[in-house]
């Protein structure tokens, strides 16, 4: 049976087999895949159709009126709004409803 040493060797040399093998073959594919996307002329969104995805934008809520800065709430607050009323900020399509709407009752 191997001694302890001979065996951490073996599995020393082996990991260096392994590295050679999977830059070798690593390689090899790469350049397969390259020649089969330019062969079929795919697109980058096609092969990569993740890649292409975006977050959604965040709607602006807050501004400034003095220098029009926007801010969407989301984030460290900037130095106009921090420490104050937000309220006061809201864009006026943000603006809550000061009175409560009529209930019509048939």
């Amino acid at each position: 049976m191997p001694s302890y040493q001979e065996l951490l060797d073996q599995k020393e040399e082996l990991d260096r087999l392994i590295a050679q093998a999977q830059k070798k073959e690593s390689a090899e594919a790469l350049s397969t895949v390259r020649q089969l996307i330019k062969e079929f002329g795919f697109t980058a969104q096609q092969v990569f159709p993740w890649a292409e995805e975006k977050k959604a934008k965040v709607a602006v809520k807050y501004y400034d009126p003095n220098t029009g800065s926007k801010w969407t709430g989301r984030g460290k607050p900037p130095s106009w709004i921090a420490g104050k009323d937000y309220s006061q900020f809201l864009l006026p399509t943000q603006q809550p409803a000061e009175t409560k709407p009529e209930i019509l009752l048939w």
